[in-house]
């Protein structure tokens, strides 16, 4: 019996020393990375839930690229700015492809924006930049939106007078609302009900993804689909927001506004009509539902996030606010308009904003790509189907590129005659053929709030509070402590 045992005691180690010498020789070409073991992977060395270290926790002993595996997923992770560029520019076709992943292609179903591939998001990122741009132009312009969307924001805050609040719903609000008037072409009053289970439905989302629950379905995609968990509940919010979706559209189809059109749908409906004909065309109303919760799903909550580190981090300075409302007055005075043009006469300013998106960007990571072939990159073999995720946090602080990389420091952006700087190392919205389609929506929002809020108020601590916490709360969004602020209304 004793003789049994042990003899499969050795079988066993011996199988284990079989596998772990055929792992090593199968991977001798990746970048390096910790041992993957069955099942889990090399979650045993990163962990299962995010952190705000998670892709960096490894760097000074593998590099700057480095692989991972989470399950039997091959993830090379690009670190900092040389590497991120090398990368995403050296093969932008390569790496342009989204990966699977059970909740993200549950989502997006292949369609709209962000999960489709090839010819399908070739026309939906075409449909969708090309309807931004004309919603730029013209009276109705969703710029003018979004200043009025910044008015309605002012008087929220007004309306505090000056006591202790928590800015979140008044910012969750504003910012939905602008996406609301970019799709759909309106906007929601506050207390809406179907507004308000609008986002909380996207909160529900946010909270899911890179949660414990997250990692799991990615990694036990069948298993998880028999127990119950959030991800349940997260199913349940993508339906509910494209019901509402469907909906919007149903109502343009009524209306028929085709001929001069005012939202995203009046835009696709017309590109449907277009391309009826066109066998190759992928204009449909599926695609429409999915490039609309595209727009909610990546416009809403990291505009929100923005706002909310920007707030805190104002709030904790009184001196950079005061700054920027000396530059504001002595350019514009007490009254009239601050579009998102005057920026460039508010170099202060700018340089503040874009210091406050550096040194809290909201996303951890940028979006997973997928290699779509075989690539060889510093050396290491690259294999097709392998997940790449630039790590765009590890640029916005990467100490080769920035004087103070861990400090806020406007003069980032400013050269020595005060003038802004444009930095290449600034990719707060991604780099290559997967960029953020709603950049320069995401910019003007950011830009029209802030000064608007900081002509009206000057933020302040809360009496008995010495400083507002700037520890992050990271998961795939890294967001702010619940916190409360003074909006002391300035006198003109």
């Amino acid at each position: 019996m004793m003789a049994m045992g042990t003899f499969l005691f050795v079988l066993l180690l011996a199988l284990l020393s079989l596998f772990f010498f055929k792992q090593l020789w199968s991977q001798r070409h990746l970048p390096p990375g910790p041992l993957a073991l069955p099942l889990i992977g090399t979650l045993w060395a990163y962990g299962f839930w995010l952190r705000e270290d998670y892709f960096r926790k490894h760097v000074k002993e593998y590099g700057n690229i480095y692989s991972m595996w989470p399950g039997h997923y091959l993830i090379v992770v690009l670190f900092g700015f040389k590497t991120v560029k090398e990368g995403m520019m050296s093969f932008p076709e390569e790496f342009s492809y989204r990966p699977d992943d059970a909740f993200m292609t549950a989502v997006g179903n292949r369609r709209g924006i962000i999960f489709s591939n090839g010819h399908i998001w070739k026309q939906q990122r075409h449909i969708g930049v090309t309807s931004l741009r004309k919603l730029g132009l013209g009276k109705k312009s969703i710029e003018h939106q979004i200043e009025d969307v910044a008015q309605t924001l002012v008087e929220m805050f007004r309306q505090t007078e000056g006591q202790p609040f928590d800015p979140s719903c008044a910012v969750a609000n504003a910012v939905s609302n602008v996406i609301c008037a970019l799709s759909f072409g309106h906007q929601f009053a506050p207390e809406d009900e179907n507004f308000q289970k609008l986002i909380k439905a996207l909160d529900v989302i946010v909270k899911f993804s890179g949660c414990f629950f997250h990692v799991m379905l990615f990694v036990f995609p069948r298993l998880m689909s028999y127990l119950p968990g959030p991800h349940k509940e997260a199913s349940a919010s993508v339906e509910l927001i494209t019901s509402f979706a469907k909906q919007e559209i149903e109502k343009h189809k009524e209306s028929r506004s085709l001929h001069e059109p005012q939202d995203f749908i009046d835009y696709y409906l017309l590109q449907m009509e277009k391309s009826r004909k066109d066998p190759n065309s992928t204009y449909n109303e599926k695609n429409l539902v999915q490039c609309i919760f595209d727009f909610f799903g990546a416009g809403i909550d990291t505009t929100f996030g923005t706002l909310m580190w920007a707030l805190l981090l104002l709030t904790n300075r009184p001196n950079t606010q005061e700054k920027i409302q000396k530059e504001i007055e002595d350019v514009f005075g007490f009254s009239g308009l601050i579009s998102y043009q005057d920026r460039k006469k508010l170099p202060y300013t700018n340089a503040v904003i874009h210091e406050m998106q550096r040194l809290k960007s909201v996303l951890l990571v940028g979006f997973p790509r997928q290699s779509t072939k075989d690539v060889k990159l510093r050396g290491y073999h690259i294999p097709k189907g392998t997940i790449i995720i630039a790590d765009l946090r590890s640029v916005l602080l990467d100490p080769e590129q920035w004087e103070t990389p861990e400090e806020f420091n406007p003069n980032h952006f400013l050269d020595k005659d005060g003038k802004f700087l444009d930095r290449e190392e600034f990719l707060s919205f991604g780099i290559g053929l997967r960029s953020c389609v709603g950049e320069q929506l995401a910019r003007i929002e950011i830009f029209t709030f802030l000064t608007s809020l900081l002509r009206a108020f000057s933020f302040r601590l809360p009496e008995g509070v010495k400083e507002l916490n700037e520890e992050p709360v990271a998961k795939v969004m890294i967001h702010p402590h619940p916190y409360k602020l003074c909006a002391i209304p300035l006198q003109s």
